[in-house]
């Protein structure tokens, strides 16, 4: 199965800071009907040293790259107001501006800053949310993350996913000697930090629920042998623990909600089964008892059923099972290829990669309806993804990454600065206190 062709790594666990920073570019399909805003300048308070972050120009990004705002430019403000009394209301009626975003912004680099902003209604000449923030040279644009999720739930309901995170693994092409890293960074492709360092390649990186660890496979070497294993890593100190060596194939963590287990394929006993690993004791239990292949396990929101990938069928199709490994049920019956299955938050919903053996392409499966929905029109997508809102889905395409909005309306391209190619994404859930 060609997902199960791209396990072979290496290792060299380091945390560092690094620049593989990604680009991101709206190009093509920009969601009709998108709520028109203007996100004015933040005025700087008299003796305010000038902040090294773009507040207003951070948050304008934000909102149009969701594909839910049809942002005015910079140049075509009508005006800069950054105080309710001071808007033309009626101007900005006559231009069809339902809402205005103004702030403010005082302090310094020593003391640290204050920000504000107001979200105005300008038809009914109201304010509709206003916060103030403090705030460090490090954290302003955090600030401006948090300020883009408040904007995003008051106009449209549901959360924003702008101070989420994402992992991704790029390869650096060196002759004969390829490097590959795997990089953590914010949901718009800034911040980026280096997990892992390895002259072989990484994969299947994997969040916890708590956003605090990492899984993912790599290979140790135990006495002459390079054995395939699969490590657990704290984000916040680097520190990590190795949970499955088992001889063959250790691959495709998929943590639990609750944070206790992982799912995984293992081929221990010679064919590659589903088992479940407790975490802190790695206990195992085997799912599948199966001569086909099982493998890409995922976990239903609610903990009680699982999602894999088998070609029993003679062809790789979705299965769901109970965590026992009872009830196995197949999903999938369009189509000679679909592969890859990952629940959406709410758990309505798989994404998960559809075509044949010589094109793959990002689509959503309805549970309910049965109903199967083409994305992208790719030939080499993988790695689907959700964002934890449920809004878009993150992917990898030939030697960049993408994402998609849920309803296909709005396409997105990641690439990074440097000469590198991007897989292997991950969108991490929301922060749980």
């Amino acid at each position: 199965m060609r997902t199960l062709m791209l396990c072979l790594l290496g290792y060299f666990a380091i945390l560092s800071q690094a620049h593989a920073i990604l680009n991101i570019d709206i190009v093509g399909g920009k969601e009709e009907g998108g709520q028109p805003i203007a996100v004015v300048p933040f005025k700087l308070r008299v003796g305010t040293q000038q902040p090294n972050q773009n507040i207003a120009n951070i948050v304008s990004n934000n909102l149009y790259r969701s594909g839910r705002f049809a942002t005015m430019p910079s140049h075509q403000l009508l005006e800069q107001p950054y105080k309710s009394t001071q808007i033309s209301y009626s101007r900005w009626q006559a231009a069809g501006m339902p809402h205005l975003v103004i702030g403010r912004i005082a302090g310094g680099v020593v003391r640290g800053y204050t920000v504000e902003f107001e979200l105005i209604d300008v038809y009914k000449r109201q304010r509709l949310i206003g916060f103030r923030y403090n705030a460090t040279t490090e954290n302003l644009r955090q600030v401006a993350h948090q300020i883009s999720n408040e904007i995003y739930q008051a106009l449209t309901g549901k959360r924003g996913i702008f101070t989420t995170q994402i992992v991704y693994v790029t390869l650096q092409r060196r002759g004969k000697q390829n490097q590959y890293h795997l990089y953590l960074a914010d949901a718009d492709g800034a911040n980026p930090r280096l997990m892992l360092r390895s002259s072989e390649p990484i994969f299947s990186p994997s969040w916890s629920p708590d956003k605090r660890h990492l899984a993912y496979v790599t290979y140790d070497r135990f006495n002459s042998e390079k054995r395939m294993v699969v490590y657990i890593q704290e984000i916040r100190t680097g520190r990590r623990v190795r949970v499955s060596a088992q001889p063959g194939m250790n691959t495709a963590p998929a943590w639990s909600p609750d944070g206790t287990r992982l799912a995984l394929t293992l081929s221990r006993d010679g064919n590659p089964e589903i088992y479940i690993i407790e975490v802190y004791d790695h206990a195992l239990t085997r799912l599948t008892h199966d001569p086909a292949i099982d493998t890409e396990p995922d976990w239903a929101p609610d903990g009680k059923s699982l999602v894999f990938t088998s070609d029993r069928s003679g062809q790789p199709q979705i299965y769901r099972m109970s965590t026992s490994g009872r009830s196995v049920q197949r999903l999938t019956f369009q189509g000679s290829y679909n592969a890859r299955p990952r629940y959406s938050p709410d758990g309505t919903q798989l994404a998960l990669l559809h075509g044949n053996h010589q094109r793959y392409q990002i689509a959503v499966l309805n549970l309910k309806t049965k109903h199967l929905k083409t994305l992208t029109q790719n030939t080499l997508d993988e790695s689907p993804s959700f964002a934890p809102n449920g809004s878009m889905i993150i992917y990898s395409t030939g030697s960049e990454l993408a994402a998609v909005s849920i309803d296909g309306r709005v396409h997105q391209r990641l690439a990074t600065s440097m000469n590198e190619e991007v897989r292997e994404p991950a969108w991490s859930p929301f922060y749980q206190k």
